[in-house]
This record gives C-alpha cells, structure tokens and sequence, in this order.
C-alpha cells in the first residue's frame, strides 16, 4: 500500500503562493489516481485538482488559473503549487494516492 506524506502547507497572506508536496512510499509513474483535496472547516472534503491521464489535469473552478499539479514520478512525488492565494482557500490539503488518503497540511491564507 502506498501511503502518501504531505508537507509545505502553512501561513500565507491573501495573494502569496505556497507549494505543497506529496511524497508517495511506493511508485506512483504507472497510475493516474493521484489528486489533491481539501476540507475547510464546516464543509465537505471537495477535490482541488487532479490527473486524468499521464499528462492531463482538471482542476475545481474555484482554483482553475491559480493552482498547478504536477508530479516527478521518479521521486515518487505530486506537488500543489498555489498561487494568487485567497482567505477562502484556507483548508487541509490532503494527496490521494492509488485510494489511500495522507494525513493532511493545514493552509491558512490571511486577508
């Protein structure tokens, strides 16, 4: 079971970037399962972004623009760079990888 590791969340002012990663501990280069999610207090987890395929992607509209997912396969790893951040993006961030769920980094963007 791959079991996915999240890290870079934190503090940001409304209009900062941050740059979350994924580090997966098994091999993620032959799956498209691999997404990122997020869940703001009060609310439903809801999906930020994700890969439909080896190369494409699809995004929540609410993040189209600002933020961009990636992976390096051979570092078994997924990023989330965000940019243009706002209040409203304030939530965990979770990685979803091959059905198993990390344990979340938190993300508060100021105003």
């Amino acid at each position: 079971q791959v079991q996915p590791v999240e890290s870079g969340g934190g503090l940001v002012q409304a209009g900062g970037s941050l740059r979350l990663s994924c580090a997966a501990s098994g091999s993620i280069a032959s799956t498209n399962a691999v997404a990122w999610y997020r869940q703001a207090p009060g609310k439903q987890r809801e999906l930020v972004a994700r890969f439909t395929s080896r190369i494409s992607t699809d995004y929540a509209d609410s993040v189209k623009g600002r933020f961009t997912i990636s992976r390096d396969n051979a570092k078994n790893t997924v990023f989330l760079q965000m940019n243009s951040l706002k209040p409203e993006d304030t939530a965990v961030y979770y990685c979803y990888v091959l059905g198993v769920w990390g344990q979340g980094t938190q993300v508060t963007v100021s105003s």
